[in-house]
């Protein structure tokens, strides 16, 4: 395992190649384009950010890298969280669920993690794109 710094003497973890491939190869891609489902959290805040998918290639280069890889659905492509905002994702740890289908990658955001301009793709109270007046404030449970 190689580490790197961010700021305040976080360290991003960076596993070996050897590693990663043990690691991508113990998942059960069963989702759509043969992928697994990644829930990136705040490391620090445990708040929920966003829900994406990984396909075995961006996984070993988000654990290779430390920097979070996804894999597109709609564009068929790998593609590095933040190559064009500017919002990219560390890697400061990960657990694999028990049907070894999912990750939890526990993130150091930079900027927003939400394409809608939001720090969290959970923090606006929509169902269905709809807005809910449900008589709770925002940041109440």
């Amino acid at each position: 395992m190689r580490d790197s710094m961010l700021p305040n003497g976080i360290r991003v973890l960076r596993l070996s190649a050897e590693d990663a491939l043990k690691v991508a190869e113990s998942l059960w891609y069963r989702h759509t384009d043969d992928t697994v489902i990644a829930v990136a959290q705040d490391w620090q805040s445990k708040d929920v950010l966003m829900v994406a998918n990984m396909n075995r290639e961006a996984v070993i280069k988000t654990l290779t890298t430390g920097m979070v890889h996804y894999w597109s659905l709609s564009r068929k492509k790998l593609w590095l969280k933040g190559e064009t905002s500017g919002h990219y994702q560390y890697l400061i740890d990960f657990r694999i669920d028990c049907d070894g289908d999912a990750l939890l990658l526990r993130v150091y955001q930079v900027g927003n993690a939400c394409h809608l301009g939001t720090r969290s793709c959970f923090d606006a109270r929509y169902v269905n794109k709809v807005r809910l007046d449900t008589g709770i404030s925002e940041g109440e449970p």
